[in-house]
């Protein structure tokens, strides 16, 4: 039977060296911590302040990286507080077609891993159930449960780049339409806002695990460090993916907004030619308009069909010019 945990606490585990587990209440932690060699995993999502004093007092945390773990507005980065390190990463999920944002908090101790989800994150009870498969990992301590927290969210990150260089193959078609679409440049823009927020949401995390591999003492195991590295190429695979995409929007972009000037010029040259067409013969036939009281044509009986037949020349050979030209 599972203990009841505060309001925000989705889950406190303890890990013993043999690679069993135990489900406990809070107030069991510090008891298990001070009679046996295991860690404790305390799982949180969007706690309230009580909840983030609660473990300030039981882990003895920096009133600073609790104050941050309330807000949730933080930007990817690892800072040490005394024998913690405070990580903060953040999340995507695709929620109703369309990609939400979030973060995810973690305090890294030598016995004991927190971890705190704001707003669209994914639980990381499958990270556990998966660990919890492998003993022998378990044993190197609280810090392989951090590698599997990063490692699923950079997992994470894979299928949305990929739905991401979907959406732009689908654009391609409407980008080199005949008729230009107004949807197509507002999708294109839709679409790199969602690349350049993933990319503030990927960049800096190649600086985080960076700076967890090389991390001195003993917080993050040895045996743990390749694993991270692992993730790092992980997150830099994404990292130029990310960027190549946003090249390719912004390549479509300019090669939408050239098809549509190319097709603007072309509605201009097409305009121009029948207006020149409708000028010949307004301009020849305008002088009959005009009130002379001679004009040599009113004499021949030939003078109009002589007109006519050279009013229809000239519209017939800059007919043909226009289209030479491919005006027309």
């Amino acid at each position: 039977m599972n203990p009841t945990l505060p309001h925000g606490v989705k889950s406190c585990t303890h890990y013993r060296t043999d690679g069993s587990r135990q489900a406990i209440a809070l107030d069991q932690v510090k008891a298990l911590l001070n009679n046996d060699e295991g860690f404790v995993w305390i799982g949180l999502y969007e706690p309230d302040m009580a909840a983030l004093q609660q473990m300030q007092a039981l882990f003895n945390l920096h009133p600073l990286a609790i104050e941050d773990a309330a807000k949730a507005h933080q930007r990817p980065k690892v800072e040490s507080f005394d024998d913690v390190l405070f990580v903060v990463v953040h999340t995507t999920q695709q929620i109703e077609q369309k990609l939400r944002y979030g973060e995810t908090h973690l305090f890294l101790g030598k016995r004991f891993l927190i971890t705190i989800r704001h707003a669209a994150s994914l639980s990381y009870e499958p990270v556990r159930e998966r660990l919890e498969l492998e003993p022998g990992l378990l044993r190197l301590g609280p810090s392989v449960c951090l590698y599997a927290v990063l490692d699923a969210v950079v997992d994470n990150y894979l299928p949305i780049t990929d739905q991401l260089t979907q959406s732009l193959d689908a654009l391609e078609k409407d980008i080199f339409a005949d008729r230009y679409k107004r949807s197509t440049i507002r999708r294109l823009y839709e679409l790199k806002r969602e690349v350049n927020l993933m990319r503030m949401a990927v960049s800096p995390l190649q600086d985080v695990l960076g700076q967890l591999r090389r991390s001195p003492g003993e917080l993050v195991a040895d045996e743990v460090r390749p694993y991270l590295r692992d993730v790092h190429d992980h997150v830099a695979r994404v990292a130029d993916a990310i960027d190549t995409l946003r090249d390719m929007i912004s390549t479509a972009l300019s090669v939408n907004l050239s098809i549509v000037t190319l097709s603007q010029g072309e509605t201009v040259k097409r305009l121009g030619a029948w207006a020149a067409l409708l000028a010949a013969p307004t301009l020849i036939t305008s002088w009959y308009g005009m009130n002379f009281t001679r004009m040599p044509e009113l004499d021949s009986p030939y003078a109009y069909p002589l007109l006519g037949a050279a009013v229809l020349l000239v519209c017939v050979g800059l007919y043909r010019l226009f289209k030479r030209a491919d005006w027309l």
